[in-house]
């Protein structure tokens, strides 16, 4: 009986290295349509997947000038110029403060530095050392800080709780420079979740970022992880904090679209089945959402990011066209959830990429079909 299970066992072996054979060698002709195998995602002008942007969910050209100008040379002026001239009120502020702190934080990782090295994102502390009365750095700064207590250290340690501090410190900085910006206070948001701030010290903070941007979806992005399971609330509050936005949403605010952003922070932990993705709940959540993208500002900073999401469901739900029309909007660009959970957000980026050309094709469409 031994041997026989060692045969049958050479025998399953012997076919997946033949799977993978065929594969290397490009021998694709057993690959049904529909499988995301046999889709080609260039056919549709769609970007490889090695070129797509870690850095942001969506173009923003001045921003990526300005970064690959500080990187090169490591001077902050254009950083520093490029803040001050963004408005404190809008989104675009709050994205960029994330962006050039994700970029310093990028290269710390990546050279963290030593005895003949000098460490990555130098030019961020040289920037705060030169400018301490610089708001922009200052939010810049305080928002790094967090990253890096989030990245580095663990929730609960003494060394995360030092740099959550520091972080706070630097965000009360920034907001007596710009009172105005409501950044520093969004900002402050990840730190209140990182010290459990009490639920008088969360409301505080969120009456302040209200007084000064009520519409602010990073705002209440950022504040949705306060009321969810997995933090200090629960589904039903962060499923009632995110209605209520909704409800009370302005025309043309992509607030109508953060229930999908609740039943993505509650999703079970295994659940690959389409009529889950199809249920009652999550289908009124993404229909808020394609509302709310319809009827969006095709500038809003904030679209980039609703539209990712949709994709994410849409696949699920095995929409293909509709999921093939929120790509040809951001392909490219994968700075956003859910991608940026994974541990290689470009790759899931594309899988499911791969999976709405495939599911589209299957279902009769072409390249020359493409929606609008």
């Amino acid at each position: 009986m031994a041997i026989l299970w060692l045969v049958m066992a050479l025998l399953m072996l012997s076919f997946v290295l033949l799977s993978i054979a065929r594969r290397r060698r490009g021998v694709i002709e057993q690959v049904p349509p529909g499988h995301p195998d046999a889709a080609d995602p260039a056919a549709y002008g769609f970007v490889r997947q090695e070129e797509l942007d870690l850095r942001m969910p969506g173009p923003d050209q001045d921003l990526l000038d300005v970064l690959e100008l500080v990187q090169r040379t490591q001077d902050y002026r254009a950083a520093s110029q490029l803040l001050a001239g963004t408005e404190t009120e809008g989104e675009l502020r709050w994205q960029r403060v994330q962006a050039f702190a994700g970029a310093a934080a990028l290269e710390l990782q990546q050279r963290p530095g030593g005895v003949h090295e000098t460490p990555g994102g130098q030019w961020l502390r040289v920037w705060r050392a030169e400018q301490p009365k610089d708001a922009g750095c200052a939010a810049v700064y305080a928002e790094f800080l967090v990253q890096q207590a989030w990245r580095t250290a663990t929730p609960g340690t003494d060394d995360f709780r030092i740099i959550m501090e520091e972080a706070r410190d630097a965000c009360g900085q920034a907001a007596l420079l710009a009172p105005g910006d409501p950044v520093p206070y969004i900002v402050e948001l990840s730190i209140a979740r990182g010290l459990a701030y009490s639920q008088a010290e969360f409301d505080q903070l969120w009456l302040k970022i209200l007084d000064r941007a009520p519409d602010h979806m990073g705002a209440h992005l950022a504040a949705l992880h306060h009321w969810c399971e997995k933090w200090h609330g629960s589904r039903e509050q962060a499923y009632a904090f995110a209605e209520a936005a909704a409800a009370r949403a302005p025309q043309g605010s992509l607030l109508a679209a953060l229930p999908l952003f609740a039943v993505f922070e509650h999703l079970p932990e295994v659940n690959l089945v389409a009529s889950f993705y199809q249920s009652e709940v999550v289908t009124k959540a993404m229909h808020g959402a394609l509302h709310a993208v319809h009827a969006a500002r095709r500038d809003d900073p904030m679209l980039a990011h609703v539209r990712h999401l949709l994709i994410f469901f849409l696949v699920r739900a095995e929409r293909w066209q509709e999921a093939m029309r929120q790509l040809i909007h951001v392909d490219g660009h994968v700075g956003a959830l859910p991608w940026t959970l994974s541990a290689d957000p470009a790759a899931e980026f594309a899988l499911y990429r791969a999976l709405a050309v495939a599911g589209y094709e299957a279902n009769g469409g072409n390249p020359a079909t493409l929606p609008g």
